[in-house]
């Protein structure tokens, strides 16, 4: 079978996507590993109507809505590679499977890479996020932390003050603050720390001290950490799309890559804000791309 469109990814870009092109009656290959990024956290946020749906209630209702369609065909399994032969792309599973479609959606998302500190991951996802927007509400007015190795981290810590303000900020022995940002921050009551964090430390996934390499604790409920984002596949780079100066696949607004009928769509194209309803609305906008570029293809056909 050849599809109109074959969507990798089966988050809320990929998800929005398949939902617009199976009521435009496309056939589509909805290519799912179903590893979740935000499977970690215990709720998402910031999503009208959604507010507060679990991970995993988000896909099962997303699926329910999706899979009323006919033409559109769930595929749980792990793409290992994309080829394009002329105007056909073949996507090509873990087992064998080989899938013909005319256009290609990348909607893999990105990967996660946090600063290597000792207890990180048994805090993150209950006490420690990334993202204020998603998770600030819940962390308002109590003693926090933010690290990050970002040149943003000064932005970042402005931000987090409509959150608490009773904020610890860590460069983690990166000197990206100047002298007047950390004066600044200062004065507003934000506690300044350039030594390398040690470790977190708590229990159950709650997170009690902030531990650096001096030996010195700091007393924190909670906070955010910073990662650096990286595509979670090469599939873009192997079919040759251009990137972004941040590492998200270059696209033209609407969706459309540098390789004609490769889209992107999500944190695949762009990495902040990196939030559902940000991702659910890409996915719905590249979607009318492919369907309008289908369109013109099947209207031009001599």
């Amino acid at each position: 079978m050849l599809y109109d469109c074959a969507i990798i990814g089966g988050g809320p870009a990929g998800l929005n996507a398949a939902l617009v092109l199976g009521r435009a009656r496309r056939s589509v290959a909805l290519i799912d590993n179903n590893r979740p990024r935000n499977a970690v956290t215990h709720a998402s946020h910031g999503f009208i109507t959604r507010d507060g749906v679990t991970p995993a209630e988000f896909r099962r209702v997303a699926y329910e809505e999706v899979l009323r369609y006919p033409s559109v065909h769930h595929l749980p399994t792990e793409v290992i590679s994309v080829t394009k032969k002329e105007s056909i792309f073949e996507v090509f599973d873990s087992s064998g499977l080989r899938i013909q479609t005319r256009k290609l959606i990348l909607a893999t998302g990105v990967k996660e890479v946090f600063p290597e500190i000792e207890g990180f991951y048994t805090f993150y996802g209950k006490s420690l996020f990334n993202c204020p927007y998603c998770d600030g509400w819940e962390l308002r007015d109590q003693p926090l932390v933010l690290v990050s190795e970002s040149p943003a981290i000064y932005h970042t810590a402005k931000l987090l003050l409509n959150w608490s303000k009773d904020l610890l900020v860590c460069t983690n022995g990166q000197a990206f603050l100047s002298d007047e940002q950390k004066e600044r921050l200062q004065s507003k009551g934000v506690v300044v720390m350039e030594q390398p964090v040690a470790a977190f430390i708590g229990h159950h996934g709650q997170l009690e001290y902030a531990s650096f390499t001096d030996g010195t604790q700091v007393p924190r409920v909670g906070g955010f950490v910073t990662p650096r984002f990286v595509q979670s596949t090469p599939f873009g780079g192997d079919l040759g799309c251009e990137r972004t100066e941040s590492g998200g696949i270059q696209t033209d607004g609407a969706g459309r890559t540098s390789i004609p009928g490769v889209y992107a769509a999500g944190d695949s194209s762009y990495f902040m804000p990196s939030q559902l309803i940000f991702a659910a609305a890409d996915g719905s906008r590249t979607a009318a791309s492919v369907n309008l570029d289908l369109t013109e293809e099947d209207f031009n056909e001599c």
